[in-house]
């Protein structure tokens, strides 16, 4: 077996590690719910439970609570809609502003969807040796990053 060039880089390597994983997440798990016949995108998760715990909800309060942009969620809601698991609602007081809230159709897909994610909660509980210090790691990575940038640390280890 081949040595990995990336974990050998160290901190170097950190950020294509990430992005490596991550890519295999949801591929496998879109390759798992075409398997199940699910019509549903492993990245529409977060949105299934925002919308399930709080009915319905503006992109970008979505965009918000999640950390992500805008367009990202926008992008995102979009297919949702034409996949339809999510339908607009138009706001009461102000005509301009939409709120988002869960189709009947993504109700009714709800109990067998939360079986799908409680099983993968249970394998990545798995994959992590049932250790919580990725998930440490993980926010203070974060918390940093909210406090400087990084591109801001790394002009100031140049100097």
């Amino acid at each position: 077996m081949e040595a990995d060039a990336l974990a050998e880089m160290g901190f170097n390597g950190v950020t294509a590690r990430l992005k490596r994983l991550s890519d295999a997440f949801l591929y496998q798990t879109k390759e798992f719910y075409t398997g199940q016949g699910a019509g549903i995108e492993p990245n529409w998760h977060m949105i299934f439970v925002l919308l399930e715990e709080h009915d319905q909800l503006t992109v970008t309060e979505m965009a918000g609570r999640l950390g992500l942009s805008h367009p990202a969620l926008v992008k995102l809601t979009k297919k949702m809609k034409r996949k339809g698991y999510i339908v607009s609602v138009q706001d009461r007081e102000d005509k301009r502003q939409y709120q988002l809230r869960l189709s009947d159709k993504a109700r009714e897909e709800l109990p067998l969807l939360h079986e799908y994610w409680a099983a993968s909660e249970r394998a990545l509980a798995d994959l992590m040796n049932d250790s919580r210090e990725l998930l440490r790691q993980l926010s203070v990575v974060e918390k940093n990053l909210t406090e400087k940038d990084f591109a801001a640390r790394v002009r100031e280890h140049l100097t």
